[in-house]
């Protein structure tokens, strides 16, 4: 499979606080990546910094053989790249209809648009006259996800999938994502459930401390493997370029 993304060397920082520690990974295309680690272990802020809404400090962001470092998050999304962030940030006093067609004023050539988003999210289809503001959090991540879409991505971004969500409604968004998931899409999601994770990725991503410290295929890895690396209680060989695995439990602070 051909690398649509690369990522070399990538620091950022909030104030004096290392966030993101030299990572360096890349996903190919039509690969579903999941990102997991413990809250302040840098996942967000790797996404945010891919998707440009966080500045990197240092290091390379390369998506289909194109340099996209310095580009404004704007620039980046008409290359091709989108971000479904935490928390869902949609329009609230928009409708559903609204806040799809907002993201779709600029969007690239591709086969999404409000019909063919409705038709793959079918929850949303009853929803698309109701306020963004009156939805539940599952159809909210439903329509953010959607929303993403519109901009017809080469990349998907999706922040903390399920965090917060009811189980029933985490059914319902994963029924979504495994719909594109099976239509090729590059994907790469940062989720709390391991189970979840490890059920519909190619790859699996564990960062401790703003490092990652395991990476990778799905298949070759145990859930027990992951959760040593996820907490950080011993080495745990890497595919990416090697770094040293801190030794102490990750922060309770997000980043």
């Amino acid at each position: 499979m051909t690398d649509l993304l690369r990522i070399s060397g990538l620091v950022a920082r909030h104030g004096l606080l290392h966030a993101v520690r030299g990572v360096s990974l890349t996903v190919a295309e039509g690969e579903t990546l999941a990102l997991v680690g413990a809250n302040g272990a840098g996942k967000s802020t790797l996404l945010r910094t891919v998707a440009g809404a966080h500045a990197a400090a240092e290091g390379a962001v390369v998506l289909g053989g194109d340099d996209i470092t310095r580009l404004a998050a704007h620039r980046r999304v008409g290359r091709g790249l989108a971000l479904v962030p935490e928390g869902r940030k949609l329009f609230p006093d928009m409708t559903v209809e609204e806040n799809l067609l907002v993201a779709g004023r600029r969007a690239r050539p591709g086969q999404w648009n409000v019909d063919t988003v409705l038709d793959a999210f079918p929850l949303l289809r009853p929803l698309r006259d109701k306020r963004a503001g009156s939805l539940s959090g599952g159809q909210q991540q439903a329509a953010s996800i959607g929303r993403a879409l519109m901009t017809n991505p080469r990349l998907l971004l999706i922040d903390e999938v399920s965090l917060g969500l009811a189980p029933v409604a985490v059914d319902a968004v994963y029924e979504c994502v495994d719909a594109l998931i099976r239509g090729g899409a590059t994907l790469v999601l940062v989720e709390q459930d391991l189970s979840r994770a490890m059920s519909v990725a190619n790859r699996v991503v564990c960062m401790l401390e703003g490092r990652v410290v395991l990476d990778a295929p799905a298949a070759d890895v145990t859930r027990d493997q992951v959760t040593d690396a996820y907490f950080g209680l011993h080495r745990v060989p890497t595919t990416s370029a090697p770094v040293d695995t801190p030794q102490t439990h990750p922060t309770s602070e997000r980043t």
